[in-house]
C-alpha cells in the first residue's frame, strides 16, 4: 500500500532539513524523488546522489515570478506534489518590513497556488495525484515574533481545504503536514541556546523535540494508496505542542 514504483514526485525546498529526509522516504519507497532548490545546483546534486539513481534535480527561485513554469521545464509531469519550500523571517510583528512581508507571502503562499496550478492538471487527467503541503504547528499557536510566517502558513491551510473538495473528484487528494518543533538546519541557532530550548521543550508534552525522520511516515501515507480515502486534513506532528 506504500509502495510509489512508477510515481514521479517533486519536494520543494529538498536540499536540506525536511524536505530532504521527505524525498529520500519517497524514494526509498519506490518514487523518483526530483530535488529542489533555489539557487544552489550542486548542493542539490551532492542530496540527490545521496539519495541513488532514482532522482533528478531542478532549480527555481520560489520567490521569482515565473518560477512555477521554470520548473515546471525542468521536471515535466509529477504524480506527487510535496510543498515544502518556505521563508521564516524572525521579528517582532512592529518591526516586519514590507520586503520581508511580501516574500513571505510570495514563497510560503503564492507559489503555493502557482506550482498547484502547474502540477494538477495532469494529475487531473490521469485520474490520480497526491498533493502535500508542508504548514506549521505556528497555523494553531503561532510564535510571537513569526507572525506573517504563521499567518502565511494558515493561508496554504485554506488553500488546502478548499482545494481538496474541488480536485477530489479527479482522483487527486490534497492535505498539509504541520511539524512542530524539529531539530533542523533553520532551528539549528535557536536550539542551540540551551535556556531557550528548555523553555521550548517544556511546552512539548512529550518532552523531546522531533526529528525529521518524524515527519516522513505521514507524508507516505498521504502520497500513496494507504491515504487514498484521506483528503483535505491538517496532520499535526508536533508531539502534543498544539493542544
Amino acid at each position: 500500500m506504500f509502495d510509489l514504483t512508477g510515481k514521479t514526485a517533486l519536494i520543494t525546498g529538498s536540499s536540506q532539513g525536511i524536505g530532504k529526509a521527505i524525498a529520500k522516504c519517497l524514494a526509498d519507497n519506490g518514487a523518483k524523488a526530483i530535488i529542489h532548490g533555489s539557487s544552489s545546483y550542486e548542493k542539490c546534486r551532492k542530496v540527490a546522489d545521496e539519495i541513488g539513481e532514482n532522482t533528478a534535480v531542478a532549480i527555481a527561485d520560489l520567490s521569482l515570478d515565473g518560477c512555477a513554469e521554470k520548473l515546471y521545464e525542468q521536471t515535466g509531469n509529477a504524480d506527487i506534489l510535496v510543498l515544502n519550500a518556505s521563508v521564516q523571517f524572525r521579528r517582532p510583528w512592529d518591526e516586519i518590513t514590507g520586503e520581508e512581508f511580501d516574500k513571505q507571502v510570495r514563497v510560503n503562499l503564492k507559489s503555493s497556488l502557482e506550482l498547484i496550478q502547474k502540477y494538477a492538471p495532469h494529475m487531473q487527467e490521469q485520474k490520480w495525484g497526491r498533493i502535500v503541503t508542508i504548514g506549521s504547528v505556528q497555523q494553531h499557536k503561532p510564535h510571537k515574533d513569526m507572525a506573517v510566517y504563521a499567518a502565511t502558513k494558515a493561508g496554504q491551510m485554506s488553500l488546502v481545504t478548499n482545494l481538496a473538495k474541488q480536485l477530489a473528484v479527479d482522483g487527486v487528494t490534497v492535505n498539509n503536514i504541520s511539524p512542530g518543533v524539529i531539530a533542523t538546519p533553520r532551528n539549528e541557532e535557536a536550539l542551540s541556546d540551551n535556556e531557550y530550548r528548555n523553555i521550548v521543550l517544556k511546552g512539548i508534552p512529550v518532552g523531546f523535540e522531533g526529528t525529521e525522520e518524524d515527519c516522513t511516515g505521514s507524508v507516505l501515507l498521504l502520497c500513496s494508496e494507504a491515504g487514498r480515502y484521506i483528503t483535505g486534513i491538517d496532520l499535526i506532528v508536533d508531539g502534543g505542542m498544539s493542544l
